[in-house]
Formats: structure tokens, C-alpha cells, sequence
């Protein structure tokens, strides 16, 4: 096959998505495939003129015998071309459908909403990375059942968590500092747990929402935690692998999230898990391994973790359940022939 992967530059971003989607063409190609990737320029989802010039103009370019795969961070650029991705075979890489992120406004929403009511409809086929996103596609944005195909995320083998060893509960949340991700749940549920000795380390982006990261860092000193709190920005390699590898609990109040990879890595590593429910977030979390919240419940959540941070030996028992559960989770080899077979 002749593949062209269409997604918003930069193509080396670290978020989840992206580290999916660079899996997958790599994969691809070891498999014989010839995979280009368009990065698109300009402003995605909420676009700019910049962003639907480059999706246009990537549009134009391709070549006639390859499939155009569009990564759904920048299917809204492509509002314009309905009829033209309706014409030709053309697949969408949905990781979660852009009207369901947070931080946007209503009218924002509403926008991203339509576009891809109108988008998604019209693709041949469209790959999503959970069961729980192919359901709300074909619930709320038009997509035939039969036309969507889920391919779940690969894991690494890694090392299992060795933990802290100086009796202070050290707990990891990765994710893009982005209102999705629900840190500032996170946060008012750890104020309530100012008797426990634990300590928070947030891992992700802040450049994606500086404003939000901003408000994050002074909600945890209006709370009074900040002494507690470190946010470590973007971590790779060694670096990540430091985190992980001290680390009690992992946490993340997420609203939404269409698989939920450092969810996964984490099982893999063998650390109990608390987590909100949304999305997929909750589907991967056994019920020995974790704790699966509302999303937005402070108080749920703040419960749960007393209950992690105070007793090591749940903690155990859960990391037991944990990494015998991630040891079960496919590998990326597995799900770039599923992805494979789903061009097909």
C-alpha cells in the first residue's frame, strides 16, 4: 500500500496520539508499506487560515495512488473538502472526536461539533483506538458501525516500579497540562490528604494552554500544596523512566480520553492505578489493579487515594493485580498488523 499520513506539525510532538501515530507508520513501513507523513502547518483543531490553506494544499499534492489517512486533530481543516474526501477512499485516524475536549468554549465546540458531523460521515472507513470512541462515533457523529475499525494502542515491555523507599507515597500523573486532563481535580482531591506523607509529580506539556498551566501552579499554592506538587513539564527517555520507576500510584482525573496510554504504561509497569472514568480510561483499569472515579468528583477521588496513599499493603496487592494485567496488553508489533489489516 500506498499510505499518506495527513496530521498537524509537529509530527514529533509528545502526546499520546502522536507517539501513536509514529508507531503505526513505523510499523508500516517495516511491514513494506510506503507511508508518507504531511505535517500540516497553522492552528489545529480550531483552525486558522493557515491550517486550512495547508490542508488544501496537502490535498492537492497527493499522489494518486496513495490513501490519504487523516489524523483527527486535523480533520477540521479539512471542512471545505467534504466532497473531495467523500470522492476518494479516505480514512480518519480518530483518537477522540475534537468537540469533547475541554477548555474550549461552547461556541468552539459547537463548531469542532459540526465539522466533524460532516466529516466523519463521509470517510470510508475510520480507525479509532477504542472501543469506547468507535461507540460515541457512531452514537453522536453519523459514522456507519460498519465502517469503524478499532486498533487499541501497543506497550512496551518496561521494568516493573520499583517504588519509594523513604515511606513518602510518591504519586506520577502524565498528560498534557490541558483541562482534560483533569489536574485540577487531582489537585483539590490531594488538599484534602494533608495528614499523609505523599508527594505529586505531574508530567506533560505546559505550552499547549500556558494559561491553564499558569492557574494549575497557583491553584496549588492557593490550596496550600505546592510544597508537594512538582510539575516536571515534558519528560522523555531516562528522564520519564526515573519518574516511573520511583513512583507509588498513578493518578489522572481525566474527563476524556480516547484510549488512555499512560494508563496502559502504567499497568505495564505494575502500579495501582486511580483514575476518573471518562472515555476509555475506565475499560482498562481491572478492579484488582485500581480505583475508577466519576469524572470531576474531588471528593470520590480524594477518598480512594487515602485509602492507596495510607495502606502499602493494598498498594501491593493492587501493583500485583497491575502488572499481571499490563503483561496482557498487546505489543505495538500486534496492533501495527492490526492497523494493518483494518486498511485492508
Amino acid at each position: 500500500m500506498h499510505l499518506a499520513l495527513l496530521v498537524p506539525a509537529p509530527f514529533d510532538a509528545v502526546s499520546g496520539g502522536y507517539a501513536y501515530d509514529r508507531r503505526m507508520v513505523e510499523g508500516l513501513r517495516a511491514a513494506g508499506h510506503t507511508v508518507d507523513v504531511v505535517e500540516l502547518l497553522g492552528r489545529h483543531p480550531l483552525t486558522d487560515d493557515a491550517a486550512r490553506a495547508a490542508a488544501e494544499s496537502a490535498w492537492r499534492a497527493l499522489p494518486a495512488d496513495a490513501v490519504p489517512v487523516i489524523d483527527g486533530l486535523g480533520l477540521p481543516a479539512f471542512d471545505a473538502l467534504a466532497d473531495k474526501l467523500a470522492a476518494r477512499f479516505t480514512v480518519g485516524l480518530i483518537h477522540h472526536p475534537t468537540a469533547l475536549e475541554t477548555g474550549f468554549s461552547e461556541e468552539e465546540r459547537a463548531a469542532l461539533r459540526s465539522a466533524e458531523r460532516r466529516l466523519m460521515p463521509v470517510l470510508a472507513r475510520v480507525i479509532v483506538t477504542s472501543p469506547a470512541t468507535g461507540d460515541r462515533l457512531a452514537a453522536d457523529f453519523g459514522v456507519a458501525a460498519a465502517r469503524i475499525h478499532v486498533v487499541v494502542p501497543g506497550t512496551e515491555d518496561a521494568p516493573r516500579c520499583a517504588g519509594s523507599s523513604d515511606g513518602v507515597c510518591r504519586i506520577v500523573s502524565i498528560g498534557t497540562v490541558v483541562p482534560r486532563k483533569g489536574h485540577d481535580v487531582l489537585l483539590q482531591s490531594l488538599q484534602r490528604l494533608s495528614d499523609l506523607n505523599w508527594e505529586l509529580t505531574i508530567v506533560g506539556s505546559e505550552e499547549r494552554d500556558k494559561v491553564h498551566a499558569h492557574g494549575l501552579r497557583a491553584l496549588a499554592d492557593g490550596l496550600g500544596i505546592a510544597g508537594r506538587v512538582r510539575f516536571a513539564g515534558e519528560l522523555v527517555d531516562g528522564a520519564l523512566e526515573a519518574e516511573w520507576r520511583k513512583a507509588d500510584i498513578f493518578a489522572l482525573a481525566t474527563h476524556w480520553e480516547g484510549y488512555g496510554m499512560a494508563i496502559a504504561e502504567a499497568l505495564k509497569r505494575g502500579l495501582p492505578v486511580a483514575v476518573c472514568k471518562g472515555g476509555a480510561a475506565g475499560d482498562l483499569v481491572p478492579p484488582e489493579a485500581g480505583v475508577v472515579c466519576e469524572p470531576g468528583d474531588v471528593e470520590q477521588l480524594g477518598k480512594a487515594l487515602r485509602r492507596l496513599i495510607f495502606s502499602k499493603e493494598l498498594r501491593d496487592y493492587l501493583a500485583e493485580h497491575a502488572w499481571q494485567a499490563g503483561q496482557q496488553l498487546p505489543s505495538w508489533d500486534d496492533q501495527a498488523r492490526a492497523f494493518e489489516a483494518a486498511l485492508a
